[in-house]
């Protein structure tokens, strides 16, 4: 997509009146940064080995009324079945298969930014981030008032479908009060003609509040999905992020989480399995601002065939941030020759009290602990198996809930056995 494109699809999106008029200065803004910055020559330092070929050889349109579901379409067992859930199809809310417990408030953007306490954000370390400011066009608010505890997920169900290829930016806002608790599972499919999703996600966690959140990609083949994560964190408020990336050709997840009270904590798990040309690329920043917060990133990544991924990991403990726990871990195992990962781990630190660590491996499967196996009668396919389940049930199992759980190793099982 060249920057015609882009240019010709941002003139439709102001004539649309899901945000006021008055936020086209915002929208405007933030569209001269992403063409100043050149996105698509690689002119992001965390972009410099992320493979972007599949955002410059499609061209997409922006989503609109007509690319709704058709009254035949059939929708995945998964949301039927669940009680609580919120489900988007091509970008648009499917009010009709929505049902949220009392104790959530739900309300479109438009409603949301009619206070003009809660200003449009303009987050600008991503250029994702950047282009789902000038292109938001759907998304909402979810508020769990202060004392109260959400007790069974709530599904948040993306499905992209249809002929053409559609470019869709929702924005999303959770905000938890004081004491509360929440837990999401966000599920990203995609069927047929590959599109590009670029949602962002944006968390206000009060103090002693917990908030679960699961993300599962397993958006089609030819399919481009990018994940924006901003979470603001209060006094002793808890953040468990459980990442799985398994779909799309273009995947990039960007995470921001500001532990700005003190014993703040965010622990984020990510698995990323790719095949193919694959590319996916995970970006976390994480900015200990307060003292006795703790933080820990444990991503892996199996790559096999022609795909690649990338790690770009960083903490910032900054000054005063004294007795900071914070441990960062990559690990990555290559199931070919041809596969690629690049990992960046950094820790960068303004306080003297503080215990913290990093670290990175990619290499082949244990070929010892291959032949151990093979030695005691069990075949080779079936030992690299064995060998793949031991490496990525770490981050399967940092997932609480017993039915996502076992949806996501199902999955996981799936691909190991193609």
């Amino acid at each position: 997509m060249n920057t015609s494109n882009y240019k010709s699809e941002f003139k439709k999106i102001l004539d649309r009146d899901y945000f006021p008029s008055k936020f086209h200065q915002v929208r405007n803004k933030a569209f001269k940064q992403f063409l100043d910055k050149k996105f698509l020559k690689k002119n992001w330092d965390n972009l410099r080995f992320s493979n972007l070929s599949a955002l410059k050889k499609n061209t997409y349109r922006l989503s609109n009324a007509s690319d709704t579901a058709p009254n035949n379409f059939e929708y995945p067992k998964s949301i039927l079945q669940k009680k609580y859930k919120i489900v988007f199809y091509n970008g648009h809310y499917q009010n009709h298969l929505t049902f949220l417990p009392d104790s959530i408030t739900i309300m479109s953007n438009l409603e949301y930014h009619s206070d003009p306490v809660n200003k449009i954000m303009e987050p600008s370390s991503s250029p994702f981030d950047i282009l789902n400011t000038a292109f938001m066009d759907s998304g909402m608010c979810l508020k769990v008032e202060n004392n109260k505890e959400i007790h069974e997920p709530i599904l948040m169900m993306f499905i992209n479908s249809g002929n053409d290829r559609l470019m869709t930016a929702p924005r999303f806002h959770i905000r938890l009060g004081r004491s509360s608790s929440l837990e999401l599972f966000e599920h990203h499919v995609g069927y047929q003609i590959g599109n590009f999703s670029n949602t962002s996600i944006f968390i206000s966690l009060q103090e002693n509040s917990l908030f679960k959140h699961t993300r599962l990609q397993m958006d089609s083949g030819c399919a481009i999905n990018t994940g924006n994560i901003h979470a603001e964190q209060e006094d002793n408020s808890k953040y468990n992020l459980s990442h799985f990336g398994l779909g799309s050709t273009l995947g990039s997840l960007n995470i921001c989480s500001n532990l700005n009270g003190k014993g703040a904590e965010c622990h984020i798990n990510s698995l990323s399995l790719t095949k193919g040309n694959q590319h996916l690329d995970s970006h976390v920043l994480i900015n200990h601002k307060s003292p006795h917060c703790t933080s820990s990133q444990n991503f892996k990544n199996v790559l096999k065939e022609f795909s690649s991924g990338v790690f770009n990991g960083k903490v910032i403990v900054h000054k005063g941030a004294q007795k900071t726990d914070s441990n960062q871990s990559n690990k990555n195992i290559l199931l070919s020759e041809t596969a690629k990962m690049n990992s960046n781990p950094q820790l960068v630190i303004d306080a003297d009290d503080v215990k913290c660590s990093h670290g990175s491996s990619t290499g082949e499967l244990d070929q010892d602990a291959l032949f151990y196996l093979q030695s005691r009668g069990i075949n080779k396919d079936t030992a690299k198996s064995m060998l793949i389940y031991g490496f990525i049930a770490e981050i399967i199992d940092s997932v609480d809930n017993h039915y996502i759980k076992n949806f996501i190793l199902s999955e996981c099982d799936k691909w190991i056995e193609n």
